[in-house]
């Protein structure tokens, strides 16, 4: 039941952020404008990690499989994306290397506050 629960918390707040990408016409996608809704309520403490971290572990650990739907829709357009392979390539590698990166100073930023408060 706990995990029910967990997850409801987690697709409300997903739903709240469609919402308001309805409601207020904004360019940013529903589920961006969520996690930062979830962010924004994690940081202060309304919403505490406890109340959803082992779904949360859940998905981050099969995270794969929500990207099989994907996939499969990439698959289906292979006709659009003949010729682009080049720049598509160089896209995920130039893409994938800023995520390190920023992923890196994000992690090292924030080992650095942790140890500073203990």
């Amino acid at each position: 039941m706990m995990y029910v629960i967990q997850f409801a918390i987690i697709l409300a707040i997903c739903i709240i952020g469609n919402m308001l990408h309805d409601y207020l016409q904004l360019p940013i996608p529903g589920n961006v404008l969520g996690m930062t809704l979830l962010l924004f309520l994690l940081l202060t403490g309304i919403i505490r990690l406890s109340m959803i971290e082992d779904v949360s572990n859940f998905m981050l650990k099969h995270l794969s499989f929500f990207f099989i739907p994907a996939a499969v829709g990439l698959i289906t357009c292979f006709s659009i994306l003949e010729g682009k392979w080049a720049a598509l390539m160089f896209i995920s590698v130039v893409s994938t290397f800023i995520i390190v990166v920023v992923t890196g100073a994000t992690v090292q930023i924030l080992m650095k506050r942790r140890q500073y408060r203990e």
